[in-house]
């Protein structure tokens, strides 16, 4: 489902920040020989992550969900000097792909790639973070938040992608089956009911879920 429709996703693009060249390149090559390009951040949500990047400033940023790189590149564009970003993937056979684009980057000494279950690898980073974003398998993520929240610094930021996901998650009749939309839904639900967090739902492209912890 198209939550905005292509002129007006047009116009946005036309009136935002141009991305790099690199990250055309990127994106590029992602439509060119990875499997569903459409899992990409692309131009508009990614000049919205290097905006709230660059207004936290964080020291430390967790990802969770790498895929090619280029939500990376765009978080890593508001890191601080002495900054890292930490980003999770479970596909091992992309990351011959990312490291090629981040070691193009000016931020390449500031990315940390973790192969593997993010479920188990969370646990074992022995960091606080500023910004957080989920862009994962959608049938975990309130597992990733509940191993993210307590690493998460006052007045730290988690953003969530996909969290409307075609509009699916309105349903009241889903599947069991269908654990993506379920994860989805009852993380959404979470969420809002969680004293800790200020929540806010963007329909963005799929739907951005904002947190911040007070």
């Amino acid at each position: 489902m198209d939550f905005i429709n292509d002129e007006i996703m047009q116009y946005a693009e036309s009136h935002s920040q141009e991305e790099s060249e690199l990250l055309k390149e990127l994106q590029r090559e992602t439509h060119q020989k990875v499997l569903q390009p459409r899992m990409i951040s692309g131009h508009l949500q990614g000049r919205f992550l290097s905006l709230i990047s660059q207004l936290i400033r964080p020291e430390k940023i967790l990802e969770v969900g790498t895929y090619t790189g280029y939500a990376t590149l765009c978080l890593a564009e508001g890191l601080k000097k002495n900054g890292a970003i930490h980003t999770i993937e479970i596909n091992e056979e992309l990351f011959d792909f990312q490291k090629k684009y981040f070691n193009k980057s000016n931020h390449k000494n500031q990315i940390f790639s973790h192969q593997g279950d993010a479920k188990k690898i969370i646990p074992e980073l022995d960091l606080n973070f500023d910004l957080v974003f989920i862009d994962a398998d959608k049938s975990n993520y309130s597992h990733y938040f509940d191993l993210i929240l307590p690493k998460l610094n006052k007045g730290g930021v988690i953003i969530a992608d996909n969290v409307l996901w075609g509009g699916k998650v309105l349903h009241n009749d889903i599947p069991e089956k269908n654990s993506e939309t379920m994860g989805l839904k009852n993380f959404n639900d979470k969420v809002k009911a969680d004293k800790a967090i200020e929540t806010l739902l963007l329909p963005i492209r799929d739907g951005l879920m904002i947190c911040r912890k007070i």
